[in-house]
């Protein structure tokens, strides 16, 4: 025998599925099955303007709402707006970059060779900038000579400081020697040293500089000379102890690199 509640239980007066179906056949977009009452709707939301055609495989709105294509058209303007941003950034830099290097070549003195190692320089197709604590000791173009100094406080290791500062002194050094009247550049490379004679290097994105010793770690001497093959740039590298010098020969030599053997002239 069934309980109850296994029994479905019928609502009194409830339609039965061939009178809900016979029903809702005559039922049309305005939810009316009274044809006149349908019409009047119709005419209603005509004249109102709220007459809305659905088209089931349409990729419009059927509420007419457009706020797909707003967001759409604001992504992509953002993302151009951006770029034009990014694009002017560069630009401007580029622009205030060069209004602050100084030329060398056309005019050596103090004043623009300070200005030099604070805005860099150009240096090829590139451009080379300097640590930024630095000092100028000499830069006349009647005794023709540059000299000047800087500190290292991004190199964690002898290796990274030499190979950095070959490059700045280089690029420093050609341009400077470029000029007519300037025949020598000195370039003095410094370093913080900690208790244990190691190299000392700034933190936190340069906030925070080293407080070991200042230490002088080596010297770039360019000079320029002339003879009937042309002119010649020669560098010179003095300055280093032989603790370094220990250190930077294990880092870039091999059993395999060849050996220069000096000899004195003899008559």
């Amino acid at each position: 025998m069934a309980k109850k509640y296994d029994i479905a239980r019928i609502q009194k007066g409830a339609l039965n599925a061939d009178e809900a179906e016979a029903l809702f056949s005559t039922v049309d977009e305005t939810g009316h099955t009274d044809e006149e009452r349908a019409a009047r709707e119709r005419r209603h939301r005509k004249e109102k303007g709220h007459a809305v055609d659905v088209d089931p495989l349409s990729s419009e709105d059927p509420s007419g709402s457009n706020v797909g294509k707003v967001i759409a058209k604001t992504a992509v303007a953002f993302v151009v707006v951006f770029l034009v941003g990014i694009v002017g950034m560069q630009v401007f830099f580029g622009l205030v970059r060069r209004a602050n290097t100084s030329n060398l070549s056309e005019n050596a003195n103090v004043r623009t060779v300070a200005s030099a190692l604070g805005g860099g320089v150009e240096w090829g197709n590139g451009f080379t900038q300097f640590p930024e604590d630095y000092s100028v000791q000499e830069a006349d173009e009647n005794t023709g000579r540059i000299e000047v100094s800087v500190t290292d406080t991004s190199s964690k290791n002898a290796l990274q400081c030499f190979a950095g500062s070959q490059v700045q002194a280089t690029a420093f050094a050609v341009n400077s020697l470029l000029n007519p009247n300037i025949n020598t550049v000195v370039y003095h490379v410094n370093v913080h040293m900690d208790s244990e004679g190691k190299i000392q290097q700034s933190k936190l994105f340069g906030f925070l500089k080293p407080t070991g010793d200042v230490k002088s770690i080596m010297t770039f001497i360019w000079t320029k000379t002339q003879s009937s093959a042309g002119v010649n740039f020669s560098c010179t590298i003095t300055g280093i102890d032989e603790t370094l010098q220990d250190e930077l020969r294990d880092q870039i030599t091999t059993s395999f690199t060849p050996v220069q053997i000096l000899t004195g002239a003899t008559n």
